[in-house]
C-alpha cells in the first residue's frame, strides 16, 4: 500500500526489505537494492560466490557489497523526523527501538507497538489492532467491571450501614436492659434488706422469749433442788437416830416429804412454739424463692440474649476424612483431630488439602443460625473457624476472608482473628472451649469463650458470602481439637 504522507514514504524507503526495520549498516548490491549488512549476509550464507538479490532475484556477486553511507544518514534523519512528528501530534508514545509512534496494540504480548514492530518477525504472526480500538475495547471491559465493583461496594456499604444501625439498636436495647436490671436489683436489694431486718428482729424477740423462759425454769429448778437436798440430808440424819428418837414426829416428817415432791418446770407455751414453727416455715419458703431465683436468672438472661441476637441451633459436627491433610490423624468417631508423626498414604482426591494441615467438617450450611463447640484444651497452635465450600484445596491457601476462610487462631501465646491484616485479640485468659456461632442469613460468624460466655471476635454482618459454609479446622504439632457433643 502506498504511504499516506511523505514521512511515511520516507520511513518505507529507510526500511530494510528483509528485516522490515530501519537499516542498520546499509549496503548496496550490484543491482542497486539496499539491505542491512547482517540481513544480506544471512541470506547469502552457505551460497557460492555468485548469488541472487533477495528483492529482484538478479544474479550478483557477493564480494561487490558497497556501504551506503548516504542511506545511513537518511535513516537517522528519518528517525528524528518520525520522533518530531509524534511529539508534535501529541501521540501515545514512541517506540524505544524504532522511534516510531505507538499506533498499534499486540494482543498476544499485551503491549503497544509501532508500524515497524508490526512488520517485524517478533509480531508478524500476532493479532494486532489499532491502539485506539484496543483502548476502547479494554475501556469498555473495565467499565463493565467498574459497574460490578461499584454495585458490590454499594452492597457492602449498605450492609455496613445496616450493621451499624443494628449495632446501635442492640446497644440501645442493652442500655435499656442495663437500666432496668440496675433498677430492679436496687429494688430487690432494698426489699431483701428490709425482709432481712424484719426476720432478724423477729428472731431476736423469739430468742429473748426463749431465754426468759429458760432462765425462769432454771431458777425454779435450782430452788427446788436446794430444798430437796436439805430435806434429803435431814431425813438421812433422822434415819440414823435411835428408834425412840426416830419415831418422834414421824408423822410430821412424812407429811413434809409428801409436800416436798418435785414440781415440773414451765414448758414452752404452744403460742411460742407456733411462732417458732411459723418463722421456720417462712424461712423455708423464702429460701425456696431465692433458690428458684438463682436457678432461673441465668436462663432468663440467656433468653433475653437470644431475643436480642437470635437463637443459634446447636449442631453435631463431624470431621470429613476426604478433606483432611495426610499428616492429620482423625479419631474413629471423627470428633477429634491431631498432628501425626508421619504423613499417611491417602488418595489425592480433589477434596483433600494437600499443602497445609486443614480439615473441613462434613456439615454445610446455607441458611439459618447454627453453633458448635470445639475443645481446644491447652494446645499452643490451632485455628478454628468456617470456610466456603469452594475454598481452595491444592497449593498454598490464604487463611483469610479473601481466601474464603473466617477464623480465630492461637499461635504460641498470641491470639488473633484472621482478618487482612490479622487482628490481635487481647484475651484475659486462654479459652479451653470455643463456641462458633454462624448466622448464614446475616452473613456473620461469632466466636465465644464457652467457659465464661465472653465474646472473642465477630466478623460483622455481610462478611460471610451467601454460599454453602462448612466448619474448618487447622492443627499443628502438639495440639489436638475435639468437637464437643
Amino acid at each position: 500500500m502506498a504511504a499516506e504522507n511523505p514521512v511515511e514514504r520516507l520511513q518505507e524507503e529507510a526500511t530494510c526489505p528483509v528485516c522490515l526495520e530501519y537499516f542498520t549498516e546499509p549496503v548496496s548490491v550490484e543491482c542497486g537494492h539496499n539491505f542491512c549488512r547482517a540481513c544480506i549476509s544471512q541470506c547469502w550464507e552457505g551460497s557460492d560466490t555468485a548469488t541472487s538479490c533477495p528483492q529482484c532475484r538478479e544474479t550478483v556477486q557477493q564480494g561487490n557489497l558497497r556501504p551506503n553511507r548516504q542511506l545511513a544518514n537518511v535513516v537517522e534523519i528519518t528517525k528524528q523526523l518520525s520522533l518530531q512528528a509524534v511529539k508534535g501530534a501529541g501521540g501515545d508514545g514512541v517506540c524505544e527501538r524504532h522511534q516510531e509512534a505507538l499506533k498499534l496494540f499486540c494482543e498476544e504480548d499485551q503491549t503497544p507497538i509501532c508500524v515497524v514492530c508490526d512488520r517485524s518477525r517478533a509480531h508478524r504472526t500476532h493479532t494486532v489492532v489499532p491502539i485506539e480500538e484496543a483502548a476502547q475495547e479494554y475501556k469498555e471491559r473495565i467499565q463493565a467491571h467498574l459497574k460490578t465493583l461499584r454495585e458490590e461496594r454499594e452492597k457492602l456499604l449498605g450492609l455496613k450501614v445496616t450493621g451499624e444501625r443494628n449495632c446501635r439498636e442492640y446497644l440501645k436495647q442493652t442500655q435499656t436492659e442495663r437500666q432496668k436490671i440496675v433498677s430492679e436489683f436496687q429494688q430487690l436489694q432494698q426489699f431483701l434488706e428490709e425482709q432481712e431486718r424484719l426476720l432478724l428482729a423477729q428472731l431476736e424477740k423469739l430468742d429473748k422469749e426463749i431465754v426468759r423462759i429458760q432462765n425462769e425454769n432454771v431458777s425454779k429448778l435450782s430452788e427446788q433442788i436446794s430444798r430437796l437436798s436439805e430435806l434429803i440430808s435431814e431425813l438421812q440424819g433422822k434415819c440414823q437416830k435411835p428408834a425412840s428418837q426416830f419415831l418422834q414426829d414421824a408423822r410430821t416428817t412424812l407429811s413434809r416429804c409428801e409436800k416436798g415432791k418435785f414440781q415440773q418446770p414451765e414448758e414452752i407455751s404452744p403460742e411460742l412454739e407456733e411462732r417458732v414453727s411459723g418463722f421456720c416455715q417462712k424461712t423455708i419458703v423464702l429460701m425456696e424463692i431465692l433458690g428458684k431465683f438463682k436457678d432461673t436468672l441465668p436462663s432468663e438472661l440467656e433468653r433475653k440474649r437470644g431475643e436480642l441476637f437470635g437463637a443459634h441451633r446447636q449442631v453435631n459436627v463431624t470431621l470429613d476424612p476426604d478433606t483432611a491433610h495426610p499428616i492429620l490423624i482423625l479419631s474413629e468417631d471423627r470428633k477429634s483431630v491431631r498432628w501425626g508423626d508421619t504423613q499417611q498414604q491417602l488418595p489425592n482426591n480433589p477434596e483433600r488439602f494437600d499443602t497445609v494441615p486443614y480439615v473441613l467438617g462434613c456439615e454445610g450450611f446455607t441458611s439459618g443460625r447454627h453453633c458448635w463447640e470445639v475443645e481446644v484444651g491447652a494446645g499452643r497452635c490451632w485455628v478454628v473457624g468456617v470456610a466456603r465450600e469452594s475454598v481452595g484445596r491444592k497449593g498454598r491457601i490464604s487463611p483469610s476472608p479473601e481466601g474464603g476462610i473466617w477464623a480465630v487462631e492461637r499461635w504460641e501465646g498470641q491470639f488473633q482473628a484472621l482478618t487482612s491484616p490479622v487482628t490481635p485479640l487481647p484475651l484475659s485468659r486462654a479459652p479451653s472451649r470455643i463456641r462458633v456461632c454462624l448466622d448464614c442469613d446475616r452473613g456473620q460468624v461469632t466466636f465465644i469463650d464457652a467457659g465464661d460466655e465472653a465474646p472473642i471476635f465477630t466478623f460483622p454482618p455481610g462478611s460471610v458470602p451467601g454460599e454453602r459454609i462448612r466448619p474448618w479446622f487447622w492443627v499443628w504439632r502438639g495440639s489436638r481439637l475435639c468437637l464437643c457433643p
